[in-house]
């Protein structure tokens, strides 16, 4: 899946720290919120399985912006956050 600036995407609501050990670079605060596509950063073996030592495909990494004001109740429109997100955790809206 390649995403083009612009695209809307919703992050994936999944939990998988309460599978058992993991290491995720999602903040908890974005799951299951819509964002939009600000660029594609270039392609990266994935870190979640590089923690582990296990064989890491490469996925695509993309800054995701978000509206402030409904993640945190504070800030006022046009107040965005830009989070780093990796293709496997983004679903198209």
């Amino acid at each position: 899946m390649t995403l083009s600036p612009g695209t809307e995407v919703r992050v994936r609501d999944d939990w998988p720290e309460r599978r058992g050990p993991c290491h995720i670079r999602t903040p908890h605060y974005v799951r299951g919120r819509m964002g939009m596509v600000a660029r594609h950063l270039g392609n990266f073996p994935n870190p979640e399985d590089l923690a582990f030592g296990r064989p890491a495909p490469v996925r695509a990494l993309y800054h995701v912006a978000f509206a402030q004001p409904p993640l945190f109740a504070e800030g006022t429109a046009g107040d965005d956050i830009l989070i780093e997100l990796f293709e496997h955790w983004l679903e198209p809206a």
